[in-house]
């Protein structure tokens, strides 16, 4: 049994009928020009944010719904282009870069952000630098106690 995949043109064409509506009335309801919902209906536009916002606020369901079904149709529709499909053999899958480790011996590798920021935080006088330091107070004599004799 082979799972059939909804489109927001599918779900939306089921939601009219259900709520007995035609392009003209929705669109009417949600703010629209009937075109835009039209071209919707007949897959010259897709379901966007605005769209999604308004068709979940009718109809219930959240605006992700929407969105998703658009997606799913959007790379459906992808995955069948042939011109898309030779480009895509062309593309190599991105590998890191290993770069030697900074030391003495390779002074030819350019710091990076990090790098800058950790030795300037051990610079004397530097905000990190002054956190780190502790300040030793001195310790503080208690005066002594004077007895005094009354005569």
């Amino acid at each position: 049994m082979s799972k059939t995949q909804q489109t927001p043109v599918s779900v939306l064409l089921s939601l009219m009928s259900e709520y007995q509506l035609n392009p003209y009335s929705l669109a009417k309801k949600l703010g629209l020009s009937s075109t835009s919902i039209r071209q919707v209906i007949v897959g010259k536009s897709g379901v966007t944010a605005s769209t999604a916002l308004r068709l979940s606020k009718f109809f219930g369901q959240p605006p992700a719904f929407w969105l998703d079904l658009q997606v799913q149709a959007d790379l459906q529709a992808a995955a069948k282009n042939t011109e898309l499909q030779q480009v895509l053999k062309g593309i190599a899958k991105a590998s890191k870069p290993t770069s030697p480790a900074r030391t003495k011996s390779n002074p030819d590798k350019k710091p990076t952000l990090s790098d800058k920021r950790k030795k300037a935080a051990k610079a004397p006088g530097s905000k990190a630098s002054l956190k780190k330091a502790t300040v030793k107070k001195p310790a503080v004599k208690e005066p002594e106690e004077k007895t005094i004799s009354i005569e």
